[in-house]
């Protein structure tokens, strides 16, 4: 039963990790563009560009609350596979 909600765990680390890589690379350009529609804004001192600058700072900040969010699934998935591990090396002494 341990090894089994371990393998699980394992499984669903690397799935996470795979998802934070995603997240990384999509943050990444997403704060990209809100940089680039700040400086538009400054630039061009226009309602529109403040708005287009707005949404997309607005989707940056999604982004990085949903990396945040992927990160601490990650820290509580190890927490709890550390547990497992101590639990199954508790059962084989």
């Amino acid at each position: 039963m341990l090894e089994r909600k371990l393998s699980s765990a394992t499984r669903r680390l690397k799935e996470l990790r795979e998802e934070l890589a995603v997240v990384d690379e999509q943050l990444a350009s997403l704060a990209d563009d809100a940089d680039d529609t700040r400086l538009r804004a400054l630039v061009s001192e226009t309602p529109l560009a403040g708005r287009e600058h707005h949404e997309a700072q607005r989707h940056a900040d999604a982004m990085a609350r949903h990396r945040s969010d992927v990160v601490a699934r990650i820290e509580a998935l190890e927490r709890s596979q550390d547990d497992l591990l101590d639990r199954l090396m508790a059962e084989v002494r």
